[in-house]
């Protein structure tokens, strides 16, 4: 039995939870919920499109195709669904006990609310409040994979300023500041029964055995952030429009603390060994924590074609910059040493291509399909983000109550590929599929006065 460093115990689930968070709906943990009306034709020509104050956000340029003061609230509901299918095994290859950890999913609000003021001299200002990254998983308590994930809760909401001016009639430019808070709360299962049997002075124990000193450790950290977007939109004809957006890095220092539960009997192990090198009654004390987080870059780029007055058609392609994520790197203040983990993420682009078709003076009707790269490779893949390419298939309506106020409604199944894990630490191993999807289901209010 080869021994297993102290580090990794600490580092595998530790360093991949306080960064992440499984999810189906975008590219690694990027959520693109800021727009229902977007959201019906599979954000297909989102930087391009006119008539949704989200491109405060999505592309600031496109404000000052606005009229007066644009208000709109945006509310998705996301029903994410993650089962695993595969096999355990501990340290001694011998299976582990516990359930396949249920549906992993849950149903999750996602709210965005945005105003756009377009002043008589070509100038425009808005405002965005909306969560461009996360979502919380969680599996049952002591499932197979315990001691790779239990509970993944990743809140990032931006505040996002933005201003406008046309350039020509034809030519706007835009940009925009973003604040950004970042609340990460992860844990898992620790197994302690294999660290203290990776050191022959522990490994007559009884409980010095995979699966038989299990413990527990909860990690939540939070800072705030802050970031930049620009963005251009040209018009070239009066029905056809063409949109260019990108959205920064936004950079956090997290900081939080280290919640540890330890069984007695490995506490008192541990506890007992004050002063001979090394003094492990420090370690897994409750304490302080610290890492650094980046979210990616964005480059977006959309069109729209008026083909006659009911019927449109948009498309987009989008870059995210997931390449900026090499590794995790947990510092915690207690003698802990640093827990380093790495992701070795891809960029990935997103394309979708959607229509509208405007069936009378109230309603207009929408549908879209997207592909949607994973950055993720099966090397590097957790349990916390089973992921993989996915297709979307979206419809959405817009119903004009008056000449001030339209509603909108989306609909999106979203279907990875073929998601499954292989992954091994501290000599447990999970490997199989995941049987997994997503639906989305949003609502909005846009009111112009």
């Amino acid at each position: 039995m080869r021994k297993i460093p102290h580090t990794t115990v600490l580092a595998f689930g530790i360093a991949a939870a306080l960064a992440f968070a499984s999810n189906a709906h975008a590219a690694g943990f990027q959520l693109k919920e800021n727009s229902v009306k977007s959201m019906g034709s599979a954000f297909a020509g989102t930087a391009a499109k006119t008539g949704d104050s989200s491109v405060v956000a999505n592309n600031p340029a496109v404000m000052t195709q606005f009229e007066g003061n644009t208000f709109q609230i945006d509310v998705t509901a996301i029903d994410l669904s993650y089962e695993f299918e595969g096999t355990a095994t501990d340290a001694f290859g011998r299976p582990m006990t516990g359930s396949n950890g249920g549906d992993a999913g849950d149903i999750t609000p996602v709210p965005a609310m945005s105003y756009i003021r377009k002043f008589d001299n070509g100038l425009a200002f808005g405002a965005m409040v909306s969560a461009p990254f996360g979502l919380k998983t969680e599996y049952e308590d002591g499932w197979v994979g315990r001691y790779f994930a239990h509970t993944s809760d990743v809140r990032i909401v931006d505040l996002t300023l933005s201003g406008a001016l046309d350039i020509t009639d034809r030519f706007s430019v835009g940009i925009g500041a973003i604040v950004s808070r970042a609340d990460v709360t992860l844990s898992r299962s620790v197994d302690f029964g294999t660290l203290l049997y990776s050191n022959p002075a522990t490994r007559p124990l009884p409980f010095a055995q995979p699966q038989a000193a299990d413990g527990f450790v909860e990690v939540g950290g939070d800072d705030n952030g802050f970031g930049w977007l620009v963005g251009a939109h040209f018009r070239p004809t009066d029905s056809v429009a063409i949109g260019v957006s990108y959205r920064s890095e936004i950079d956090y220092e997290l900081r939080g603390t280290a919640d540890w539960t330890v069984p007695g009997d490995v506490r008192a192990v541990f506890d007992g060994n004050a002063a001979n090198p090394p003094p492990t009654a420090a370690w897994f004390q409750d304490g302080n924590v610290s890492a650094n987080l980046t979210t990616p870059s964005i480059l977006s780029v959309g069109a729209t074609w008026q083909l006659n007055e009911r019927f449109a058609l948009s498309a987009s392609w989008a870059e995210t910059g997931w390449s900026s994520l090499r590794e995790v790197r947990i510092d915690f203040d207690n003698p802990d040493p640093d827990a380093v983990e790495p992701f070795e993420w891809d960029d990935t682009s997103f394309v979708s291509i959607g229509a509208e078709y405007k069936l009378n003076d109230s309603w207009t009707l929408r549908a879209g399909i997207a592909d949607d790269q994973t950055p993720t490779s099966l090397v590097h893949r957790t349990p916390r983000l089973p992921d993989d390419d996915r297709r979307w298939y979206s419809v959405g309506a817009t119903w004009m109550v008056s000449e001030a106020l339209d509603v909108n409604f989306g609909f999106t199944h979203i279907k990875p590929d073929d998601p499954k894990v292989d992954i091994t630490a501290s000599g447990s191993r999970i490997a199989g599929p995941y049987d997994g999807s997503a639906n989305l289901y949003g609502v909005s209010a846009q009111y112009r006065f």
